[in-house]
């Protein structure tokens, strides 16, 4: 009992260094992904917005004002025009699923009913046309020939069953057995 307690603890402290050791991997990969992020946003903004430099005169700083108008223009210009292939992309892509969905429901199998048919015509359903294929299922039953037994003979000497019944129903029946019972 202590040795498998001893064991199981064992197992446990292994499940939890391996836990904590998943964690601080997982933990380094994502501080490396930030600062990868990080670099590659100063990247960008470094090569697409240069560094201000304020001039001192009143035109020029209408001037610049003017080129940072043309730029947001060309980036809004820009977004529309991606957010509208975005919107054709999306609707292509909605229309084609549509289509799949309807294609798939188009050669949904229909539930199959039960048909009555013959061995003879099952066969031919099989083998096709071509091969007539005759099927007589009573040719193959084996042959019984009864054995006579004393308990046969014993029950042909009785007599039919149907002349029993006959000689008892009717009045004239009841009227016998009244008589035989007294």
């Amino acid at each position: 009992s202590s040795h498998l307690q001893k064991k199981r603890r064992a197992a446990t402290a292994r499940r939890q260094h391996l836990k904590s050791a998943m964690l601080q991997l997982a933990a380094t990969e994502i501080e490396r992904e930030a600062a990868a992020k990080e670099v590659e946003k100063q990247n960008y903004l470094a090569e697409h917005c240069p560094p201000l430099s304020l001039p001192g005169s009143m035109q020029e700083l209408q001037e610049l004002c003017k080129k940072l108008h043309a730029k947001i223009e060309s980036v809004d210009e820009e977004r529309y025009d991606t957010e509208v292939k975005l919107q054709k992309t999306s609707k292509e892509l909605e229309d084609l699923s549509q289509k799949l969905f309807d294609l798939r429901g188009k050669f949904k199998r229909p539930p199959l009913r039960r048909v009555r048919m013959s061995a003879d015509a099952m066969l031919r359903a099989l083998l096709g046309s071509k091969h007539k294929v005759c099927m007589d299922l009573r040719a193959n039953l084996k042959q019984v020939k009864k054995e006579d037994t004393e308990k046969e003979k014993d029950l042909r000497d009785v007599g039919d069953w149907r002349k029993n019944i006959e000689e008892k129903s009717g009045m004239e029946g009841r009227k016998k057995m009244f008589e035989a019972g007294e």
